[in-house]
């Protein structure tokens, strides 16, 4: 079956007014397309919507729309009720920005709840500390949710997977107290680390008890040990909730030599993410794939080319091609990257305390 592959020039000009991820777009479309991976025979791009208040207003407030829509200059900076400031600084046209953003992980959801895909791409998407009513951690729209309550309209059972080094609160908030959705984030959790959520025993409220799962690690994790803890939560997170379909955040800033937190790293490689990926192509359940944090263009740039490739089938030389952003990646100009070599802080005894506490959660999860 095709991929669906959310693509379009003006996503990529949105994209680049993010002071925080200006031009990474453009090296991600760049080197897949040097690839040859558009025209692989099992991708179909995707010319995605706008999205308009109604579907907006499936999470976040009328009032923070129409903040969004007169936020027009920088007078508006600082606005602390709104989260635009110092992590979220103001971008022109900002309405604008939201619409498309949120347009195109809307249209990943309606590509999957028509049938006519089982994988849908957008690597545009990801967004997920963006709160109903407050923009946060680089995030204005969070299309996360807006995707996963649309796809509510025909599924009963949603699970969510945040791989991303951040926990993923704004989408974790948003369905902590439903049954309906269950969100899986697996992320650095230390003293200091934004946003600080996400712990062991953040496990959902009310009907949503036991339907949020928090894998909270230490700096230094490797491959093979992210690899191990996630394909034991993973399989029994699908056993006892048996979803219907599934959103998968792939932010790229936990790949080693990111510079979102060099002091004190994960060491992960695109290796790390792609097994998990593979995990979930295994079990052939309608998914989105989305993007989010990355701040190492080309690292990121790399992994969403690889894992483009994984979904699709398609083997990639390790020497990147020529092609115009070829010099973003010297010394070595090859696609894989070396494994890091900082202190892994996970102990196998605390790996074991964690994984067993999740097992025990998802002991209480009924399926009806």
């Amino acid at each position: 079956m095709q991929v669906g592959f959310i693509y379009s020039p003006n996503l990529i000009q949105e994209l680049d007014k993010n002071v925080k991820i200006r031009d990474r777009s453009q090296l991600v479309f760049s080197l897949i397309n040097s690839y040859n991976l558009f025209h692989n025979e099992n991708l179909k791009l995707i010319n995605p919507m706008k999205s308009d208040d109604k579907n907006l207003k499936l999470f976040h407030s009328q009032e923070y729309i129409d903040y969004l829509k007169s936020c027009q200059d920088e007078d508006h900076e600082n606005e602390e009720d709104f989260g635009i400031g110092f992590d979220c600084p103001f971008l022109e046209n900002l309405y604008d920005y939201a619409t498309t953003i949120a347009g195109s992980s809307l249209t990943a959801a309606l590509l999957i709840n028509q049938g006519l895909f089982n994988y849908v791409i957008n690597w545009f998407g990801g967004w997920h500390h963006a709160k109903r009513d407050k923009a946060s951690g680089f995030c204005y729209i969070n299309d996360i949710v807006l995707c996963i309550m649309k796809l509510r309209q025909k599924f009963n059972r949603i699970l969510y997977i945040d791989l991303d080094q951040h926990h993923g609160d704004g989408v974790q908030e948003a369905f902590e107290y439903t049954n309906k959705v269950l969100t899986l984030s697996i992320h650095k959790y230390m003293s200091g680390f934004f946003p600080g959520t996400g712990s062991l025993e953040d496990i959902g409220k009310g009907l949503g008890k036991f339907y949020s799962v928090n894998v909270p690690l230490k700096a230094g994790i490797d491959d093979r040990m992210f690899s191990q803890i996630f394909t034991t939560v993973y399989n029994r997170t699908i056993e006892v909730y048996q979803p219907e379909v599934m959103v998968v955040q792939c932010g790229a800033d936990s790949l080693i030599g990111d510079p979102i937190d060099s002091l004190n790293p994960f060491n992960l490689t695109l290796e790390g993410y792609s097994n998990c990926v593979r995990q979930i192509l295994s079990t052939k359940i309608p998914t989105i794939f989305l993007g989010g944090g990355g701040y190492n263009f080309a690292n990121s740039a790399k992994l969403w080319c690889k894992l483009t490739s994984v979904i699709v089938g398609q083997e990639l030389n390790n020497d990147i091609p020529e092609h115009e952003y070829f010099l973003k990646y010297a010394p070595d100009y090859e696609l894989n990257i070396g494994s890091g070599k900082n202190k892994n802080e996970n102990t196998m005894e605390y790996i074991d305390k964690v994984v067993s506490t999740i097992n025990n959660n998802l002991s209480n999860i009924k399926i009806y």
